[in-house]
């Protein structure tokens, strides 16, 4: 789950750390920004499952029509 949060570091410093970065995005969901000479050359997030093809797709059947959906709200005599 993306949490809103998201680290930088420098390449040199994800070349290091990079099996322990891979850990921490695929368990936190932080997002990682690598620099090379202080300018964003790649970004590394948690993999998600490509079969959904439109965010909305991860919510069908998640809602439950209550009630009538056909009738208008207000009465024409208003």
């Amino acid at each position: 789950m993306y949490t809103g949060h998201m680290k930088t570091m420098s390449a040199s410093e994800f070349k290091a750390k990079c099996l322990a970065v891979l850990d921490e995005v695929g368990e936190s969901g932080v997002r990682v920004v690598v620099t090379k000479r202080g300018k964003p050359v790649a970004e590394l997030s948690r993999y998600t499952d490509s079969s959904h093809t439109f965010p909305q797709e991860a919510l069908r059947g998640a809602g439950s029509i209550v009630g009538d959906i056909e009738s208008p709200v207000l009465s024409p005599h208003n």
